[in-house]
């Protein structure tokens, strides 16, 4: 039977969610685990995360055997003999047909900063700043809502030739001690959310204004492209 399952993940141990090589990624080791359940790993993500970005949200699909049609137990030993990096939130039944990532219409990410100095307990997962400028980000984000060819944001090795995407919400807020940038999308190229925050945060420096992110979105001029750090980064939710 076909399972839809979301987990969460620290991933700053790993090189990413999807296969690797080396077998460093979340998907190596939710496969080791399979295997030793007797279960064909066979693993579809909703997408894939970088290098040391983490999940809360990351959804994937597994066709399983009749036998483990008890979730809840299921889900207690894949936690047991998965490594505490790695957590598996629910399991569902879900149709045959069902496909983690071509059925996934939104996905969701943020992205945490802080401008309190460096903690070492939080270093891994939050992105420090010196300054940040409130109203400068909140107005320069709502530039990227709408639908954007996105060929100046992004790394070299996105899959598809079609750089177009529809960012559906765009902001900036705080919590507590951390602010948040929060984008919800179709789906993103690669490192396309790092890079626009990485604009942002200059934005918020004073390095860079919104005419050059019009710019940027609208191909006439490359300005900048360096991608903020990939440990502040967190997919939040896969929309179906």
């Amino acid at each position: 039977m076909n399972v839809k399952i979301t987990i969460s993940y620290d991933g700053f141990s790993y090189q990413g969610s999807q296969r690797q090589t080396n077998k460093k990624s979340v998907e190596d080791k939710l496969i080791e685990v399979f295997k030793l359940l007797n279960i064909e790993p066979k693993i579809t993500l909703s997408g894939r995360t970088d290098k040391q970005v983490h999940a809360t949200g990351q959804v994937f699909n597994i066709v399983i055997p009749a036998y483990w049609s008890n979730f809840s137990k299921l889900k207690q030993v894949m936690n047991y003999k998965l490594p505490s990096s790695i957590r598996i939130r629910n399991i569902q039944k879900v149709s045959d047909e069902f496909h983690a990532r071509f059925h996934a219409k939104k996905r969701v990410y943020r992205y945490v900063i802080s401008k309190k100095e460096v903690s070492p307990f939080l270093a891994n997962y939050v992105t420090f700043v010196k300054e940040i400028h409130e109203e400068k980000i909140k107005e320069a984000i709502k530039l990227f809502i709408g639908v954007h060819d996105f060929e100046y944001f992004h790394k070299s090795g996105s899959e598809k030739e079609n750089k177009v995407r529809e960012i559906f919400d765009a902001k900036f807020y705080k919590y507590k001690d951390f602010y948040i940038f929060r984008f919800e999308a179709n789906s993103y190229l690669r490192s396309q959310i790092r890079i626009m925050v990485g604009f942002l945060l200059k934005i918020s420096e004073g390095k860079l204004s919104q005419n050059d992110l019009k710019a940027q979105l609208l191909r006439e001029k490359y300005i900048y492209k360096t991608p903020a750090l990939p440990n502040g980064l967190y997919l939040s939710q896969v929309k179906y």
